[in-house]
C-alpha cells in the first residue's frame, strides 16, 4: 500500500533530486503505524555522481543500503541530525528505510533515551542484534517493492515494542506543532498542555530526541523551504511573521544556517513547478 502524503518537505531541490532517482512511500503494516510513520524507498543508476540534501525531520530512521561502491549491504540508524544532511549518490544503488514518527523510536529502545542517538548513524546490529547481513539483503535485494515493503514489516513486527503512555503523548505533541501553526512558543505551548516547560523539555528529550523549541524551529524551516521551493513572488516579511518570527531577519537568518543559502537565493535557484514534479517522482 502506498503512502497517502507525498509532499517534499525537507528535501532541497527535490525537482533535481526526483529527476535522478526513484522515490517512493508506502504505508507500514497497520500494527506498525502508531510509531512507524512510513517506509521510503529509493533507487538510483547514475552517470555521475550526486549530491542530495535534506533538512531532516525530527525522527529516527533506520535504513537498509546498497552501494554498488561500498560493498555488500549494511543497516544503519540515524538519529535525528541537527544539521543539513548530505548524501553523496555514485552508480547504482538503493535504500531502504523505515522512518519512525516523532517520539516513535522509544517503544522499541526503552532502555535509551532518543538523545543518545541524535547527530549519530550507526550500525543498526548496535541498537537491533537482531539484524544481520541476511536481514540487509531480505530486504534491499528484492525488485519489487511489495517484497521490500514485506520484509521491512516482518523485521519490525518481530521487534519488541514495550507499551509506552509517554511515547504516545510525545507522538501526539509533536504532530500538533507540526500541524498548528499557532505553537510558536515553548512556554504557551507546555501551559497549553497543563505541563512545567522542564517536563515538557524532559519528555522530548527522551522521546523525541531534541528539545521542543527545536522542533518548534525546524518545521519552520521545514514551511519556508516548501515555499521558497514552489511558490514566486513571496512576501518573505509576511512568511516570518506567520512562521511566527520576531521579524524578517530572523527568518533569513534561521534558513540560511540550516540550508546554506539565503531564501531569496533558494527560491531563484529551484524550479517553481518543483511540486508537482515531485509528487509525480513520488508515484513513478
Amino acid at each position: 500500500m502506498e503512502a497517502p502524503r507525498h509532499d517534499t518537505r525537507g528535501i532541497v531541490d527535490p525537482t533535481a533530486l526526483l529527476h535522478r532517482v526513484r522515490f517512493r512511500r508506502h504505508a507500514p503494516a497497520e500494527p506498525l503505524r502508531r510509531y512507524v510513520d512510513w517506509y521510503w524507498l529509493i533507487d538510483w543508476d547514475l552517470p555521475a555522481p550526486y549530491a542530495s540534501h535534506v533538512v531532516p525531520h525530527p525522527c529516527v530512521n533506520l535504513t537498509f543500503q546498497w552501494d554498488e561502491d561500498e560493498g555488500p549491504p549494511y543497516a544503519e540508524v540515524t538519529g535525528v541530525a541537527l544539521g543539513l544532511y548530505t548524501r553523496k549518490l555514485t552508480g547504482r544503488g538503493r535504500v531502504c528505510g523505515a522512518k519512525f514518527r516523532p517520539g516513535g523510536f522509544r517503544p522499541y529502545t526503552p532502555r535509551t533515551p532518543v538523545s543518545r542517538w541524535t547527530g549519530r548513524a550507526l550500525p543498526a546490529g548496535e541498537v537491533f542484534p537482531q539484524v544481520t547481513d541476511a536481514t540487509a539483503d531480505a530486504v534491499v535485494g528484492p525488485a519489487d517493492d511489495r517484497d521490500r515493503v514485506a520484509a521491512l514489516d516482518a523485521f519490525l513486527l518481530a521487534l519488541d515494542c514495550a507499551p509506552d503512555p509517554q511515547a504516545d503523548h510525545a507522538v501526539d505533541l509533536v504532530d500538533r506543532i507540526r500541524s498548528d501553526r499557532a505553537v510558536r512558543r515553548v512556554d504557551d505551548f507546555a501551559r497549553a498542555e497543563g505541563v512545567s516547560v522542564r517536563a515538557l523539555q524532559r519528555l522530548f528529550s527522551t522521546h523525541v530526541g531534541v528539545s521542543p523549541k527545536w522542533v518548534i524551529l525546524r518545521y519552520r524551516i521545514h514551511e519556508a523551504l516548501e515555499r521558497a521551493g514552489t511558490r514566486t513572488g513571496i512576501d518573505w516579511a509576511a512568511l516570518a511573521a506567520e512562521l511566527g518570527y520576531a521579524d524578517q531577519a530572523h527568518l533569513v537568518r534561521d534558513f540560511t544556517a540550516t540550508v546554506g543559502v539565503p531564501p531569496t537565493a533558494y527560491a531563484a535557484e529551484t524550479d517553481p513547478a518543483g511540486s508537482a514534479d515531485a509528487d509525480r517522482g513520488m508515484r513513478s
